[in-house]
């Protein structure tokens, strides 16, 4: 993949690029418009939204930073956008440009005051990895091997500014109104800031390994914080190729069903006994190693649950709690899904369109196994959330709904599902975690 020497780190810049995107979207809507008058419908709007996704990409992977990474926020919404959008969004995972060698010197230089060869024996300038906020490059010091990841230049810098160029279209796309919609993208905005931070990821990331070292057939790297700074992490290299990649081949279902458990266990421990947990599962952030054991990376991207909010979303995963409607109506109150305003009409399309979702989402907690293999229940989710992206009547309403907590906590639940699926994981015991 060819390197960039340069990224846009102005606003000015970073504006204009977007700007330019927006007038390719509307030459592609152009086409759309002669395309669909002699072919069918559905065949030109294909077309039309693989155009569309295949420059909005391009453009934000020259960005980098909080642009592409709600682009790869976006990719896991696999019920909400288009497939041409998710296929070509869900790059942003694990496939972007990297810096050239000589752009990743400087900002090496930069960030830690001295040149990689006054820290390391050896250093690639050349990079294995590159994603949406930093690119990953192999080291190594006294016989041991590292990698080392390097935050794009401008990146903790641009994270105001890009939401405010990508906010429009997250209004229109999730049905946002009113000013009250300002916590959800203030809560996105506090992520994104505290993932630019590398002093607190090392913190967080050894905090966590410390608490799940436990977990079977689960592996982490050792971070290094003489080897760190705010923009820089070193940690230990891993061997191993990509969940994804993985899945890809793999025939063996036993070593499906145990990745499977590990990958659920992990998830289960952080949220039910860390009340923190790795709100940014995908397939770029897991490999498998040679005894195929999982390997978990990447813990910039921690949310803290705080008790107001765990203990209704939790009670509202419970089977008796979904056939108690007072009850059932008293926990959409507190988690915000319900407001005092609402009207009568509000109230019961609300009521009724969660109950459906949860109803359907919850069903792994309804057993003590769960087959995370079964398509059927895939296809459930992936039906119920194309029919209520295309409902009329929820665009007609008020789309601030639920508490900020749901962003990072539902986006945990869509990429652990979808993760599990990938694996194609059977019997998965789904308390587990309570005896580790």
């Amino acid at each position: 993949m060819k390197s960039i020497d340069s990224i846009p780190i102005t606003k000015i810049s970073r504006a204009s690029k977007l700007v330019s995107t927006g007038a390719k979207v509307g030459v592609n809507y152009l086409k759309y418009y002669g395309d669909k008058m002699v072919n069918s419908k559905d065949d030109a709007k294909e077309r039309l939204n693989q155009n569309n996704a295949e420059d909005i990409y391009d453009s934000l992977k020259q960005l980098k930073g909080s642009a592409l990474k709600v682009a790869q926020m976006l990719s896991m919404e696999k019920s909400i956008l288009p497939q041409a959008y998710v296929e070509k969004f869900s790059l942003s995972q694990f496939s972007v440009p990297p810096l050239s060698p000589p752009l990743v010197i400087k900002t090496f230089k930069k960030y830690f005051g001295k040149n990689p060869e006054d820290l390391f024996d050896t250093f690639n300038a050349t990079s294995v990895n590159a994603a949406s906020i930093g690119q990953v490059h192999l080291a190594s010091k006294d016989g041991k091997k590292f990698a080392v990841k390097i935050q794009y230049p401008g990146v903790a810098e641009s994270i105001a500014s890009d939401l405010a160029l990508v906010k429009p279209i997250a209004i229109k796309m999730f049905n946002i109104k009113g000013k009250d919609s300002d916590k959800y993208f203030k809560e996105v905005e506090n992520k994104l800031t505290e993932e630019t931070n590398y002093i607190l990821e090392v913190e967080q990331s050894k905090a966590v390994v410390e608490a799940c070292k436990h977990i079977p057939n689960l592996k982490f790297p050792q971070y290094y914080e003489e080897l760190s700074s705010e923009r820089i992490i070193t940690m230990d290299y891993m061997k191993g190729e990509h969940l994804s990649e993985f899945v890809a081949h793999n025939t063996d279902q036993d070593r499906s069903n145990t990745l499977g458990q590990a990958l659920w266990d992990f998830y289960m421990f952080q949220i039910h006994k860390l009340k923190k947990v790795h709100a940014d599962p995908h397939p770029g952030n897991f490999l498998i190693s040679e005894d195929g054991e999982l390997i978990a990376l990447d813990f910039g991207c921690m949310k803290a649950i705080p008790e107001e909010f765990y203990v209704p979303y939790f009670e509202l995963a419970k089977k008796e709690s979904l056939e108690n409607p007072e009850f059932f109506t008293k926990k959409l109150y507190e988690l915000e899904i319900l407001r005092p305003d609402d009207s009568k009409e509000e109230i019961a399309f609300f009521s009724t369109m969660f109950h459906d979702l949860l109803s359907l989402f919850t069903q792994p907690f309804h057993h003590d196994t769960f087959d995370f293999s079964d398509p059927a229940f895939f296809n459930q989710v992936s039906e119920m959330g194309q029919r209520y992206s295309k409902s009329t009547e929820l665009r007609n309403m008020n789309g601030n709904r639920g508490s900020k907590h749901f962003i990072y906590i539902n986006r945990t639940f869509f990429g652990l599902y979808n993760l599990m699926f990938d694996l194609k994981a059977e019997n998965v015991k789904i308390n587990n975690f309570i005896n580790l």
